[in-house]
């Protein structure tokens, strides 16, 4: 069995798509616990940005992503 790593780009993208979801939220995780107070000294203003950048690297990120990388139909 071949056991190197695919260099499918519908993979690879994939997985961009993902660690995007990923990344936005931990980011509106910190944002929460920095607006709490608890544990990250952030300005509030501060804390509200990170969670709405969260937010469009939850939702809109992957969609955008997905839309630049679309294939047109043969």
């Amino acid at each position: 069995m071949d056991n190197r790593r695919s260099d499918d780009p519908a993979r690879n993208r994939w997985m961009v798509i993902q660690a995007a979801r990923l990344a936005g939220a931990m980011m509106i995780v910190l944002g929460i616990v920095a607006a709490e107070g608890e544990g990250i000294d952030l300005p509030g203003w501060a804390a509200y940005l990170l969670i709405a950048v969260g937010v469009f690297g939850v939702f809109a990120a992957p969609i955008l992503l997905a839309r630049r990388w679309h294939s047109p139909r043969q």
